[in-house]
């Protein structure tokens, strides 16, 4: 049926809470579902004996020591046992609608990718797999008092074997390479379904303790940029609402709205070029000009901060 794959953060504290609801709930997808862990993080080789999954301790890392997202799926595609392959981060819980979602997509193409908006949830305690009725509440759970993100964020690819080859080195747990993923299948010209109506992705809120700035250091830090130069800049970064077709109640349907997407998405980068290229410059060019005359009249910056610190 399908393969998934995914790396961990060590398996202490609430990490290894969400990162062990997550991974049983992908073996419970369907019964022929595999599992590999990569990584030799703290409690991996434990978690994945005692999940009875798959564990591949090696993994290929950049200058940083960031385990390295073009290895990760190109070693899953040549050692999976399946040819539908899922890479999620490991901190989503998938039920029975994501299978189900994934049946009716293969029905209708053989090479896709599939992709969906998350639903962050607070969730600090080991679930209950044994509950009957487990993926019923955790969906309940996670639309009533989760908050469902935007496109741009984007945590699982569901993907044919052999569609991604030749990935630059990105770095996973970074920013602008799930992005990247979205654009590279639209530019091989292949069907981009958004599954957000169909499947509740239930994301385990945490924070960002792992990265040594924060959150900031995620979206902000050395490792941004440099994932942003390997992708390409921002031509090369799409979202989920650039998809081709979205699952709906009644099948698939065109995705006519994603051309507003690529409509807004260079409306943007437009009024960023007026500011940093043409307003910006204009503006200190007009400092350089008057600097003279503000000197003159006692109108430097130190002057006018006084001036209205006395008003």
């Amino acid at each position: 049926m399908l393969t998934f794959f995914t790396t961990a953060k060590p398996f202490a504290g609430h990490s290894r809470i969400i990162q062990r609801n997550a991974l049983k709930s992908w073996t419970l997808v369907h019964p022929d579902a595999e599992v590999i862990l990569f990584g030799d993080d703290e409690g991996s080789a434990e978690a994945a004996k005692e999940l009875g999954i798959r564990h591949e301790p090696h993994t290929e890392k950049n200058a940083a020591g960031l385990n390295r997202v073009d290895y990760m799926f190109a070693q899953a595609q040549a050692i999976a046992r399946h040819e539908l392959l899922c890479y999620s981060n490991c901190d989503i819980i998938f039920t029975q609608d994501f299978r189900a979602a994934l049946e009716r997509v293969f029905t209708s193409h053989k090479e896709f990718l599939m992709v969906g908006r998350r639903w962050d949830t607070e969730i600090t305690g080991a679930r209950n797999f044994a509950n009957p009725d487990w993926q019923k509440q955790i969906r309940s759970f996670a639309v009533l008092t989760g908050n469902q993100r935007t496109p741009d964020w984007i945590d699982y690819f569901v993907f044919s074997r052999g569609l991604f080859a030749d990935l630059p080195p990105f770095a996973v747990g970074r920013v602008f390479w799930d992005n990247w993923m979205v654009w590279k299948a639209l530019e091989m010209k292949k069907p981009v379904v958004d599954a957000s109506r169909a499947v509740v992705a239930v994301h385990q809120n945490h924070d960002y303790g792992h990265h040594p700035l924060g959150k900031h250091g995620i979206w902000r830090g050395e490792d941004a940029g440099a994932s942003y130069t390997l992708a390409g800049g921002w031509n090369h970064l799409r979202t989920i609402a650039d998809a081709t077709h979205m699952l709906c109640a009644d099948g698939l349907k065109p995705n006519s709205a994603r051309h507003w997407a690529a409509t807004r998405r260079y409306l943007r980068q437009a009024g960023r070029i007026a500011l940093y290229r043409i307003a910006q410059p204009i503006w200190f060019s007009l400092l350089d000009i008057t600097r003279p005359i503000r000197i003159a009249l006692g109108l430097r910056s130190p002057a006018l901060r006084r001036f209205r610190g006395k008003v």
